[in-house]
C-alpha cells in the first residue's frame, strides 16, 4: 500500500470515526451546540467539541510537561550537586593520585640505542 493511498485511507477513517462518534455522543447526551443563541447544525457542533477537545489536550499536555519537566530538572539539580560535593570534599586525593599517574609513566618502554 501506498503511503498516499494510506493517507487517505486514514484521513477518511478519521473523519467518519469522529462524525459518528461525535453524533452518537451528542445524541447520547443529548447536547445541543448554540452560538449566537441557535442551535448549530451537528456536523458544526462536532467540529467545535473536537477543536475544544484538542484544546484540552494540548493544555493536559503543557501541563504534563510541565510537571515531569521540573521533576527531571530537580533529579538532575540533586545528581549534580551530590557530584560537586563528592568532588569538593575529595579534592586533594583526586588531585594526589592525579600526579602519582603522571610522574609514574608508563616503565616498560624499550629504549633503543
Amino acid at each position: 500500500m501506498s503511503f498516499f493511498k494510506a493517507l487517505i485511507l486514514a484521513i477518511v477513517a478519521t473523519i467518519f470515526l469522529t462524525y459518528v462518534f461525535g453524533i452518537g455522543m451528542l445524541e447520547l447526551m443529548n447536547v445541543h451546540v448554540m452560538m449566537d443563541g441557535e442551535v448549530i447544525e451537528p456536523l458544526k457542533a462536532i467540529g467545535v467539541s473536537a477543536l475544544v477537545v484538542v484544546l484540552i489536550v494540548v493544555i493536559a499536555l503543557a501541563i504534563v510537561l510541565s510537571v515531569f519537566g521540573s521533576l527531571i530538572f530537580i533529579f538532575l539539580v540533586l545528581c549534580a550537586s551530590i557530584a560537586m560535593v563528592t568532588i569538593g570534599v575529595f579534592w586533594p586525593i583526586l588531585l594526589m593520585a592525579v600526579v602519582i599517574w603522571l610522574f609514574s609513566g608508563n616503565k616498560d618502554t624499550k629504549r633503543y640505542a
